[in-house]
């Protein structure tokens, strides 16, 4: 009983070790720049082994596997509506690739709220999205300096999901209000708030040199947020003496491009999304309860975009393209389960001796969001593992009011015990 019992623990360290590697993975991307791993899937192949390790452990341990209470369930049923949207699909391939690409999204983040179970591995987790993050923004700045496959000559991009820069600038700024948090932090370690700052430093540069305002209001929202749930001078400060910072080393065409967001009407980017945007609304006006099939809003810009238009342009919002591929009962759920996500890390963040994390969660989602208005994907990893992490700060926070057990870690680097 006793070998068996250890060996289930072994296999929970493997586990989270796996899933550690993961987080890691989708922003190193080692499969896309490491000759000979693009066939091994790098990422798919540590997430499955994290997966198929965590059910192992739980069948050993006769559990139950945790859905994340009502939050999983509205997942589990945006889910089967993705899956159950085959049947009415205006492009099937295009719905069998979102159906699953989101299972795969939705395994992960079961796996991370079965995984996460102790607030040192909430820490560790989002610490193995901070470092692998460097890979991808110094991939961007290395790109940029070299002058190597610009968007428009200019903007820069990485390889990769991050070969599109607004994609990439919205998955980098996720993790910006998660390093300053660790920065700032007094009981982190110095090697932790060392490479926390770095981190953070290059994911705003990368951001900087995609020129996406999406991913600039972003993360001005992601910072507003983190300062009004702080209510701290000093931090405050610290985004202040940033945000001059960037302010003062951003390039001029930088500023120039990002105050079209005030005149879109002379952008002929902005004005594409206003067309994509009206595209989705002609969609919903003709088919409001399900939509045309999760996936295949590219497909419906051929039968509802303008004739004179020969270019296919994605969604550019997340919620117009949820109404679009499966109407307003997919957007009703969507937002039912971001709702039942960020309303949590609302109340919690008031804990101000627990609540540092749970504050920068809270940021990050809430710029992410705001990124999704202009550049949403519906079947990002970014999204649900972000998602999934707020999810487990939410349990265990609430787990450790219950038991009383009301004091955080002590240490930056804590076990992964």
């Amino acid at each position: 009983m006793g070998m068996g019992s250890k060996a289930v623990q072994s296999r929970g360290r493997w586990a989270f070790g796996f899933l550690l590697a993961f987080l890691a993975a989708i922003y190193i991307s080692p499969g896309e720049w490491i000759p000979g791993l693009a066939r091994f899937r790098p990422a798919l192949l540590l997430s499955a082994l994290s997966t198929g390790l965590m059910l192992i452990g739980r069948v050993g341990r006769r559990e139950k596997l945790w859905v994340d209470g009502q939050r999983g369930v509205l997942l589990l049923t945006f889910s089967g509506l993705v899956l159950a949207s085959l049947s009415w699909s205006l492009h099937l391939d295009a719905t069998e690739f979102a159906a699953v690409e989101l299972l795969k999204w939705v395994l992960v983040y079961l796996t991370l709220v079965n995984l996460v179970t102790t607030e040192r591995r909430l820490l560790w987790a989002c610490l193995a999205l901070i470092v692998g993050s460097i890979f991808t923004s110094r991939g961007v700045i290395a790109w940029h300096q070299a002058g190597v496959d610009l968007v428009e000559g200019y903007r820069a991009r990485w390889v990769g999901v991050y070969a599109d820069p607004n994609r990439m600038a919205m998955s980098v700024g996720i993790i910006v209000p998660l390093a300053v948090a660790f920065l700032v932090r007094k009981q982190s370690a110095w090697l932790v708030r060392l490479t926390c700052g770095l981190a953070a430093a290059l994911a705003v540069t990368a951001m900087v040199l995609s020129y996406s305002r999406g991913g600039f209001l972003g993360l001005v929202a992601a910072a507003g947020t983190w300062v009004l749930l702080e209510r701290n001078l000093a931090r405050t400060l610290v985004v202040v003496v940033a945000a001059g910072a960037m302010l003062m080393l951003s390039p001029e065409s930088f500023w120039n491009r990002t105050r079209t967001v005030g005149t879109y009407e002379e952008d002929a980017s902005a004005m594409s999304r206003v067309g994509a945007w009206t595209v989705a609304s002609r969609v919903s006006v003709e088919h409001p309860l399900l939509g045309v099939g999760a996936g295949t809003f590219p497909y419906a810009w051929r039968l509802y975009g303008p004739p004179s238009e020969s270019r296919v342009y994605a969604a550019h919002n997340v919620f117009l393209q949820v109404i679009s591929d499966l109407g307003f009962v997919g957007l009703g759920l969507f937002l039912a389960f971001i709702g039942a996500a960020l309303g949590p890390l609302w109340t919690l963040a008031r804990d101000r001796e627990r609540g540092w994390l749970v504050r920068a969660l809270a940021a990050a989602v809430v710029g992410h969001l705001v990124s999704c208005l202009f550049a949403g994907f519906l079947v990002a990893v970014h999204f649900y593992v972000l998602f999934g992490l707020a999810a487990c700060a939410d349990r265990l926070a609430r787990a450790a009011g219950v038991t009383g057990r009301g004091k955080a870690p002590q240490s930056g680097q804590p076990s992964c015990s």
